[in-house]
């Protein structure tokens, strides 16, 4: 399988769960499912001092500026690789962060689903609670560094992924563990992230050649095989 098909894969299995997972909600009045609730109650009776300044250190990088300076470092990393104008190539993964996030803001005003209650929350939240915007954030930069890391250092790939899985899964159990999004959330902030990047790559494998590439494996000046 190309790589341009498995992304199609994963872009169409990543958003269709998502939809599946929306309209169970939506089903369900937008309210907690029972073991939502069980996740909360004990993430609420298991919060020693310690271990919620660290989880809240952990949140934190889920917010700017972290997840941008993430795509920064992707953008710097293709600059070498992609016979375009640099600016183009430095900002793209930015850029694309940033329209995930307008995206993300519109589907989370269009469901509006409620915070877990106000009294089970370790730190300030506002807004809507569906997806998760730190899920959604620290999935999306750093599997957009991990990508980079995969397309310009191959040697150090499954560190890169791996990685940003780990980076992705602190900061969304993070989310819950201090009562500020349900489980669902974090799941839905995920694959929206998920499904974004491969969009992301899908929309890069076709614009090569018309000024927009930064997922091209090939040397500067070699020309493609596909």
């Amino acid at each position: 399988m190309t790589a341009g098909r498995k992304a199609a894969v994963a872009l169409v299995g990543c958003w269709a769960a998502f939809a599946v997972l929306a309209g169970v909600l939506a089903a369900h009045g937008w309210g907690p499912f029972g073991f939502e609730q069980a996740v909360l109650d004990w993430c609420v009776g298991h919060r020693p001092p310690g271990a919620t300044t660290v989880a809240t250190m952990v949140t934190a990088l889920g917010s700017a500026p972290l997840p941008y300076l993430m795509t920064l470092a992707a953008g710097a990393l293709m600059v070498r690789r992609v016979p375009k104008p640099v600016a183009l190539v430095l900002f793209a993964p930015t850029v694309w962060l940033l329209l995930g996030q307008g995206l993300r803001q519109l589907l989370m005003h269009g469901f509006g689903r409620p915070r877990p209650p106000l009294a089970d929350r370790a730190v300030h939240a506002s807004g809507f609670s569906f997806p998760s915007g730190h899920a959604f954030t620290a999935a999306a930069g750093a599997g957009l560094l991990a990508l980079a890391v995969v397309l310009a250092r191959p040697a150090a790939a499954r560190l890169a992924v791996v990685g940003a899985v780990l980076f992705a899964g602190a900061v969304g159990a993070s989310r819950v563990y201090l009562g500020v999004h349900w489980t669902l959330d974090v799941l839905g902030g995920w694959l929206l992230a998920a499904g974004w990047l491969a969009l992301g790559t899908l929309l890069a494998r076709q614009g090569r050649g018309s000024g927009a590439v930064l997922l091209d494996r090939r040397p500067a000046g070699r020309p493609s095989g596909d």
